[in-house]
């Protein structure tokens, strides 16, 4: 093929007792533009009393963006912030220097039960901003712009691409787009200079006479122009973006231009010095910790 130069098919990763299909990174390929990392969770279906609690872990170098197609889940961070997320709308926390969060099944749902199904991204920051203040922005889905035309519907989740931008703030070129595209319609990747790739959530689609099945990530050559035809209605995720200056290193949780860094990071967390380090539990989430593996 003279535009698909990848095929990734996602491995099943367990997360503390709930399985996730890890999709980024691979031996492979580790980047596609700043993107380092995505996970693709559910659909999975809980019984009443039953949920997820992924608990509170760090990050640093990084920002994660959580977006859900069905059920919700509650976010809680050393920032202070609370906020349950819902699908269709947009968590983007920037770790920075370092921050810590926790991802639990909201009391409401976890008694009555509930379907679930999302991705969680990690894109890597700048060599001069991977030691910023943290931050966190969450943006409802009547915020996030929405790029239309017969047979295609688009939600532009970050960054910029077809002339949009996201609300949210990045850090370096990209973008992100939940796309659904009707069968027998098409649609072309946007930022060809850019790292690009596409995600099958569902269907099947068509690129240079090669037909391509849900739950595979499509890496795009660059400088290519590339369509892709639905041929049953799909549900795609569009991402890329600008390479980054320099190659990422990455333990656990832990994302950086300099394994110096990462180092000090597991340092501090293996101390656990809680209120006196960089590392602090969420306010509203104290207790039990995912220790240093």
């Amino acid at each position: 093929m003279q535009t698909i130069e990848q095929v990734i098919i996602p491995r099943s990763r367990d997360i503390g007792g709930f399985e996730v299909s890890r999709i980024l990174p691979v031996k492979a390929r580790r980047m596609v533009g700043p993107f380092v990392f995505l996970d693709q969770m559910g659909p999975v279906q809980f019984n009443p009393g039953q949920g997820i609690d992924v608990l509170p872990h760090p990050h640093i170098g990084l920002a994660t963006l959580t977006y859900l197609y069905q059920g919700s889940l509650m976010h809680a961070d050393s920032l202070g912030v609370t906020q349950r997320i819902l699908p269709g709308e947009i968590n983007w926390m920037t770790a920075g220097r370092g921050i810590t969060h926790s991802e639990r099944t909201h009391p409401d749902d976890r008694a009555r039960g509930m379907s679930l199904e999302g991705f969680q991204s990690w894109v890597a920051l700048p060599k001069a901003l991977e030691e910023c203040a943290p931050d966190f922005e969450h943006h409802p889905n009547s915020a996030l712009p929405k790029l239309t035309e017969p047979g295609v519907h688009m939600t532009l989740l970050l960054g910029e691409a077809y002339g949009c931008r996201a609300p949210a703030q990045t850090y370096s070129p990209l973008f992100y787009i939940d796309a659904r595209i009707d069968a027998g319609h098409s649609v072309t990747l946007p930022n060809p200079k850019q790292d690009r790739a596409l995600f099958i959530r569902s269907g099947t689609v068509e690129s240079e006479g090669t037909l391509f099945e849900s739950g595979q990530l499509l890496v795009v050559k660059p400088h290519t122009e590339v369509r892709f035809l639905a041929h049953s209605d799909a549900s795609l995720l569009l991402l890329g973006g600008e390479p980054l200056d320099e190659p990422r290193h990455m333990f656990w949780n832990f994302v950086s231009s300099d394994k110096a860094l990462i180092e000090q990071a597991k340092a501090d967390w293996a101390a656990e010095n809680w209120g006196q380090g960089r590392f602090q539990l969420p306010p509203n989430d104290q207790g039990a910790f995912v220790p240093l593996p």
